[in-house]
């Protein structure tokens, strides 16, 4: 197998939409993990003190629709991409194909990674306060 350029635009595009979606992903944490876990475990001042220091805390709260909106819409696009190259041909050189095959599982762990990320925040944001 020979790999093409369009090859390798798909897998730099996959890799850079797998970073993105990390950290929408733990946007969600922030606006909604974060806050819940403080005042649970009774820092409620703690949580005072961040909010005073990054007021867009609270737009991110209050927005969470949104925030996990497109949270999730990162993470279906880099499923999808993901998806797509994984069975790209690596370089035929043995040295590039290692360093092919551990990216490729690199960017499979981070894109797993931000959907545990999305799932805690969303717990938080969405199931816990049913309970409370």
């Amino acid at each position: 197998m020979s790999v093409t350029d369009t090859d390798l635009s798909t897998v730099k595009i996959a890799q850079k939409v797998n970073v993105l979606s990390l950290f929408t992903s733990g946007s969600t944490l922030i606006c909604c993990a974060l806050p819940a876990t403080l005042v649970a475990i009774g820092s409620a001042a703690t949580l005072t003190a961040l909010v005073g220091s990054f007021p867009q805390l609270i737009w991110l709260s209050e927005h969470k629709s949104l925030v996990f909106g497109l949270a999730g819409s990162m993470l279906v696009i880099a499923g999808y991409l993901q998806w797509q190259t994984r069975n790209a041909p690596c370089p035929a050189d043995p040295v590039l194909a290692a360093v092919c095959a551990k990216t490729r599982k690199n960017a499979l762990k981070i894109y797993w990674i931000s959907v545990g990320i999305f799932s805690v925040g969303a717990f938080f944001a969405f199931v816990a306060p049913l309970f409370v």
